[in-house]
């Protein structure tokens, strides 16, 4: 994520395509809305699945999970553009220092990966409940606490290297969190060959792994015949609430590709694109935040698609909501 924030600073302070105060007003009014958007839609979709008894299932939990990685993200990063925007370098010296740049950068990174992790979660526990109705769930409630374990376990293993990359280097504006990866790994790991990897294992395969369950479980749908269900209302309604949660899960899986994807595509094309006055001209910047600003928006809004999809969740947060308003009447 280093290279998101290097992206904005270019665009902002490096080069003549924008205006620098103009860029630099309009990032913080964006990022302040999506930092109120994610609280405002991440916080309920924990206290809604906490609440309610009948949403504590293992499709929940990941929802649940991706909304705590959702939270994690601009928490962490939107302190770091700030920083990046308006001083130009990293206020806090010595080792404290040091540690919160490497916390800061390794937690947005790590975020990121625990999200799409989850998005994979949903998808096989779906494609069970749908696919294969009358067997046990692929994916127990047992199952389902070692699964987001072991989201977080696998992001940050894989995201460690970056723990001893992220240092505190002298600038002529004071201190700076610079990703000096050459300086921790030199020839050992080529930063480049890390990132296609991650980009091949975390990004694509997944995308093509959550695609084939989808597919198979909207052709499922489809010509779906229940055995042993005579009645065909009691077919309908099945078939009404797996379309119903199909429908949620493929709206946060467009959502996260739509929102990702550009940033994936930028940071490829900066490392290995041979084409530099590409990468340099005024419609790279451009498109850089145009990506930049996409990628953001993923943790604000993912969410909401939970409240304006899922009657569950809206019950939910009414429910929440009523319960609070009862409370502050009978204090007043």
């Amino acid at each position: 994520m280093s290279t998101e924030v290097n992206a904005t600073r270019n665009g902002t302070q490096e080069t003549s395509c924008i205006d620098p105060t103009a860029a630099i007003s309009s990032t913080t009014t964006v990022m302040c809305v999506l930092f109120v958007a994610s609280l405002a839609g991440n916080i309920p979709i924990a206290l809604v699945v906490y609440k309610t008894k009948t949403l504590r299932k293992p499709i929940n939990f990941f929802i649940l999970n991706m909304a705590m990685s959702d939270l994690l993200f601009p928490v962490f990063l939107f302190p770091r553009i700030a920083t990046g925007l308006y001083v130009d370098f990293w206020p806090i010296d010595g080792p404290f220092g040091e540690a919160m740049c490497k916390i800061f950068s390794y937690s947005i990174e790590v975020s990121v990966l625990v999200s799409i992790q989850s998005l994979v979660l949903v998808a096989v526990d779906r494609f069970g409940a749908v696919v294969f109705p009358f067997r046990s769930p692929f994916i127990s409630s047992k199952l389902c606490r070692f699964f987001i374990l072991a989201t977080w376990i696998i992001s940050i293993a894989i995201k460690s290297p970056e723990l001893f990359a992220w240092k505190l280097v002298e600038s002529p504006n004071g201190s700076a969190c610079e990703l000096r990866w050459k300086d921790a790994f030199g020839d050992l790991l080529p930063y480049k060959s890390y990132i296609l990897a991650l980009s091949v294992v975390f990004w694509f395969t997944p995308l093509v792994l959550i695609a084939i369950l989808y597919v198979t479980i909207v052709l499922k749908i489809k010509s779906q015949k229940i055995p042993g269900e005579q009645s065909v209302n009691v077919r309908e309604q099945r078939l009404k609430r797996d379309r119903y949660v199909l429908k949620i899960s493929v709206a946060v899986v467009l959502v996260f590709i739509v929102c990702w994807m550009p940033t994936t595509i930028r940071m490829l094309l900066s490392f290995y694109s041979s084409d530099k006055i590409m990468i340099s001209s005024c419609s790279f910047r451009y498109f850089e935040h145009i990506a930049f600003f996409l990628a953001q928006s993923n943790c604000a809004i993912s969410p909401w698609i939970c409240f304006i999809f899922s009657g569950n969740y809206r019950q939910g947060l009414k429910n929440i909501l009523s319960c609070l308003y009862r409370t502050n009447r009978v204090e007043l």
